[in-house]
């Protein structure tokens, strides 16, 4: 296991080398042999979290477990292939069958693919549920930042997705099979991205009740961490290309993310100003953003929210019965159905 071991080392933080092995551990039964990575488990880890804070704000609007689960079991797997297929499509060399096309556990995913795959299966299962985008998007949004950035100190146990060299106080060194097991010190961009997203979760979370229209925080998200990418990408050794170009296509995307998307913040909430002002929509809740760009009329947007949905799937937090309550019922209804076979 000698190729999966990186030295690692912060000479300008006074942190001295030390070696981490990508392999966390092994599980051997019989002929089956499984090599537990840590890059595996610190996704893991941030998958976890990133649920249950969805479970979290979801639970402040009445929208029940189980069905944020539904939203889990179908987004999170389709999430990761489509991390993958992104990952390909940018970088197709070396793809010999269909086999090494999928063998995620070799390398080779790209957080881009993650996002936009996620989103069109959170919308799919929006409009299944009759649940509005907007707010499921809202919830999902700061997820997926603290995901990204515990997830990126996978890319640091891999001793991966490192930047030029550079002789900066924080620089990390690098002994590994990436680097021909020489001694290079480098960005420590994982540790960049990892801490502008931390910064940017702590940022929307306070800001979070201040929102003006459902999906403000989703939008919030995508210009942060499209800011942040299109910079950081720059340093970065192992930048997927925009076919034969030197056009970085992370940098590109999270640069046309910022650029195009923060605009319609600022109209948003300019003319959710407007028109809570002239009475047009009510001051106090945020509003559908398609009313605040005039493409449905805020007495349409009233009658959607009027709709009945399904109450296994949202229900109101003040009428939902106590773990008390519901044993008691449960006692009541058992003795009155053995005085039912008495009286028989």
């Amino acid at each position: 296991m000698g190729n999966f071991i990186s030295k690692l080392s912060f000479p300008g933080l006074g942190i001295p080398e030390f070696e981490i092995d990508r392999v966390a551990f092994e599980i051997n039964i019989g002929k089956l042999h499984l090599s537990v990575a840590w890059y595996g488990l610190i996704i893991c880890v941030g998958i976890m979290l990133a649920f249950f804070y969805v479970v979290f704000r979801a639970g402040q609007h009445g929208i029940v477990l189980d069905t944020i689960l539904d939203y889990a079991l179908v987004t999170v797997p389709l999430a990761i292939f489509g991390a993958r297929i992104y990952y390909v499509i940018f970088n197709p060399e070396g793809y010999d069958s269909f086999y090494d096309i999928i063998a995620i556990w070799n390398g080779g995913l790209a957080i881009y693919g993650a996002i936009i795959v996620g989103a069109i299966c959170v919308l799919c299962v929006s409009i299944y549920k009759k649940i509005k985008f907007m707010l499921i998007a809202d919830f999902a949004a700061p997820a997926v930042m603290l995901g990204q950035a515990i997830g990126r100190w996978g890319n640091f146990a891999n001793g991966e997705a490192f930047g030029a060299q550079t002789t900066l106080p924080w620089r990390m060194g690098v002994n590994n099979l990436l680097t021909n097991f020489e001694t290079i010190y480098v960005h420590p961009t994982f540790l960049y991205e990892s801490l502008w997203n931390l910064l940017g979760f702590a940022l929307i979370n306070i800001f979070y009740k201040k929102k003006k229209f459902h999906g403000e925080i989703m939008l919030w998200y995508v210009t942060w961490y499209g800011l942040g990418r299109a910079f950081i990408e720059t340093l970065r050794t192992d930048s997927l290309y925009l076919g034969n170009t030197d056009i970085r296509v992370s940098s590109l995307l999270g640069a046309l993310c910022f650029v195009l998307l923060l605009p319609l913040i600022i109209i948003g909430r300019v003319r959710f100003a407007q028109m809570s002002k002239a009475g047009t929509i009510a001051a106090d809740k945020p509003a559908d953003l398609a009313v605040l760009l005039g493409i449905v009329k805020p007495e349409a947007a009233k009658l959607a929210e009027e709709e009945p949905t399904d109450e296994d799937d949202i229900l109101e937090i003040t009428e939902a019965p106590s773990v008390t309550e519901l044993l008691e019922d449960n006692i009541e209804s058992t003795e009155n159905a053995e005085d039912g076979e008495k009286e028989e």
